[in-house]
C-alpha cells in the first residue's frame, strides 16, 4: 500500500491500524481536514482570544475522554492553498492546528511554516505521542502529554521535554487524584515549569475543578489552573466553536 504525505509514524500506523485509513487515500501533497472554523480560543495562556481553527481529521490515539472522536474519520483532502484562503477569509491572526493529531500528516508541517511566513501566530495542539522536533521554531507547541486515566499514557514521549521552548506549553487534563500525582510527579521531576507554561486541567464532567484548585494550592505547584472556555459559554457538545 503506498501512503502518501504523512509523517514516519503515521506510515507505521496506518499499515498497522485501518483507522487512519482515510490519512492514506488523501492526494500527494494534500492536508485531510475535518473543519475549519473561527472560535474564541477555549485554552492555553492564549484562551479568551479570538483563534481560527484548523482540525486535521484522524488520530493515532483513543482517549477514554476524547470530546472530538468525529475527527477520527471525518473530513476530506485540501491542497495547502485552499487551506490558507479559508483561514485568510476569517481574518484572525491568531491560527491553531488541532486535531485528531495534526503531526500525523507531512503537510501541517509545510502548512504551520507557510502560515507564519504569512504573519500569522500559529498555535499547535499535539498529543506528546509524536516527534515535535521538526515543528517550525516560529510556532507556539501545546503538547498534551496523556494521563493514566486516559488509557494512552504508554504512548507519551516523554523525550519531547528536553525539546520544549519558553513559548511552547504542556497541557495536562486529570480524571481523578491519581491523575493530579501522576502530573504533579512529572512537572516536579523533569522541571517543566522552568521550561514553559503548564497547564492542569479537568476531564469535562469528571473531575470538579474546585478540587484540582485545591490540590494545586495544597502543593504550591508552579502551574496554571484551566477551565474549557468553550465548553462554558456553548452547549460542551456543539461542534465547531
Amino acid at each position: 500500500m503506498r501512503v502518501n504525505g504523512l509523517s514516519d509514524a503515521a506510515k507505521r500506523l496506518t499499515i498497522a491500524d485501518k483507522r487512519l485509513k482515510v490519512l492514506g487515500a488523501a492526494p500527494e501533497g494534500t492536508l485531510v481536514v475535518h473543519e475549519i472554523y473561527a472560535s474564541v480560543q477555549g485554552e492555553s495562556t492564549y484562551a479568551g482570544l479570538p483563534c481560527t481553527f484548523v482540525r486535521t481529521s484522524a488520530c493515532n490515539l483513543r482517549c477514554r475522554y476524547c470530546d472530538t472522536p468525529h475527527a477520527f474519520v471525518e473530513g476530506g483532502a485540501m491542497t495547502l492553498d485552499a487551506v490558507l484562503d479559508r483561514v485568510d477569509a476569517l481574518g484572525i491572526k491568531l491560527v491553531e492546528l488541532t486535531g485528531g493529531e495534526p503531526l500525523l500528516q507531512q503537510a501541517s508541517f509545510t502548512l504551520m511554516t507557510r502560515l507564519c511566513d504569512a504573519g500569522y501566530t500559529v498555535l499547535l495542539e499535539t498529543s506528546g505521542s509524536v516527534d515535535i522536533r521538526d515543528v517550525d521554531p516560529r510556532v507556539r507547541r501545546i503538547v498534551d502529554f496523556k494521563s493514566p486515566y486516559s488509557g494512552e499514557e504508554e504512548h507519551n514521549l516523554y523525550d519531547l521535554v528536553a525539546a520544549l521552548r519558553p513559548h511552547d506549553e504542556v497541557k495536562l487534563v486529570l480524571a481523578d487524584r491519581a491523575d493530579y500525582e501522576w502530573a504533579r510527579a512529572l512537572v516536579r521531576e523533569r522541571s517543566i515549569d522552568r521550561m514553559c507554561a503548564v497547564l492542569m486541567g479537568c476531564v469535562f464532567g469528571k473531575l470538579d475543578p474546585r478540587d484540582l484548585v485545591a490540590w494545586i494550592l495544597e502543593d504550591k505547584l508552579p502551574v496554571r489552573m484551566q477551565i474549557q472556555m468553550h465548553k462554558v459559554i456553548w452547549d460542551p457538545a456543539k461542534r465547531g466553536v
